[in-house]
Formats: structure tokens, sequence, C-alpha cells
């Protein structure tokens, strides 16, 4: 499993330059995360990480040794800390130093945030202006929730990611942020799921909705996997 994990981090230190590139969303490195999550195809995301903190301590182990790029480990902690993706992307190098690797950033990948985490669902909605999406975005975050606003190119999107999406899931997002936006006098323009979501958590929302929500049964692991929800 973490084969391929390793090939891909290999050629985007080998290839890739954080110092060119472009974009909205904080990052630390060229191979920015790398979440080791436990999974069961058709099942509710799982919380117990015990499997999966091994392959993440050997892997951010591997990575610096092999390729000299500084990483983080987040999720539990040996010391019993546990450590979030938000907490290194504002403490590296400053009040927190690599777990492994050299004490500054590899000069062309920087660095790299390793995670032991549940499952986590990436939704950006898209609103009408960037000043709302800053307004909104404090109040839409809590335990379940992590969310930004962002300016992505000419235009502007309430980036959230629903780290419990069993208990917050898209929908539940988009009715919240909409609200927030109208409140603010606003208008949402539309939604987008990040990557995959589980066929669990999809299978919780109407599939009337799922258009207008961006949203569809492709878009599950178990559709990627090509297995049944």
């Amino acid at each position: 499993m973490t084969d391929a994990v390793r090939e891909l981090a290999r050629a985007s230190v080998a290839h890739l330059d954080l110092g060119t590139h472009q974009g909205a969303h904080p990052r630390l490195g060229v191979v920015d995360v790398v979440p080791f999550i436990p999974y069961t195809p058709g099942r509710l995301p799982s919380h117990d990480l015990d499997a999966v903190v091994p392959l993440r301590d050997a892997f951010a182990r591997w990575m610096a040794a092999t390729l000299g790029v500084p990483t983080f480990l987040y999720g539990p902690l040996a010391d019993g800390e546990n450590r979030t993706l938000p907490q290194v992307r504002r403490y590296a190098f400053t009040e927190l130093a690599p777990d492994f690797g050299p004490r500054h950033p590899h000069p062309t990948a920087g660095a790299t945030s390793v995670g032991a985490r549940s499952v986590l669902v990436a939704y950006n909605v898209w609103v009408s202006s960037v000043e709302v999406a800053r307004t909104v975005a404090p109040l839409v975050r809590g335990p379940a929730v992590r969310a930004l606003g962002l300016a992505v190119g000419r235009r502007a999107q309430v980036s959230c990611n629903l780290v419990n999406p069993a208990e917050v899931n898209p929908a539940q997002a988009y009715d919240t942020v909409r609200h927030l936006v109208e409140e603010a006098g606003g208008a949402v323009e539309g939604a987008e799921l990040v990557g995959l979501l589980p066929a669990a958590v999809l299978q919780a929302i109407p599939a009337s909705r799922w258009g207008r929500l961006g949203l569809g049964a492709e878009m599950t692991v178990e559709a990627r996997l090509g297995r049944p929800a």
C-alpha cells in the first residue's frame, strides 16, 4: 500500500518546485499532506487509528531519510498529544520542529505533513464575493468542520474540510454556508466535492439534492474501487 505513496513522493520531489507554485490554499510543500486513513468500503468512517499510526510513522521516517524532506506528524502522537493539521501549518519551523529530517525546509520541496486520521471530505461552496466568504468561514467552523474563505482567481469560496462527515455531511455544510451567506447579503453560486466521499455519507443525503450540491454516485470511494456500496 505504501509503495505507491513513496513513488508519488519521490517523483514530486524530483520534478516539482514549491518556489514556482501559485495557489490560494495554505501548503507546506510539493507533497503537502500524506494522510493514512482506516477505511472499510460500505461503512461509515472509523475513528480507530491504531492500524494506520505505524504506517504513518514509517512513511514520515522514510521521506525524511530518503528524500531529505522534513516531515511533521499529525494525529495521535507517542506522548499522548493529538496534533492537528492546522497546528502544523501554523507553527511549523517556529514553535514546532519537524519530527523527522532537516530542521529547515527542503529548497524546492518544502516540508510534508504526515497524518493518521479518519476520513475527511473536502467540500467547497462558491459564493458571491471574497468579503462574504471571509465573513462566513469563521462562523462555519466547529469540531466537525474546518473552513477558510478564499479568493480563487476571480471567484470566491468557503473551503470546507468536513473532518467528521458522519456528523456534518456536505448537504449540512452547504445549508449552513448558504444561510450565513444570505444573512451577510451575499449569494451561493454553486458547490463542488474535492476528491471522493464514502458511499455511506452520500447515501445519507437525498438523491434529489445531489445535483445542486455537486455530488453524484460516481464520486464515492466505492465507485472508484469498483465495489458496490
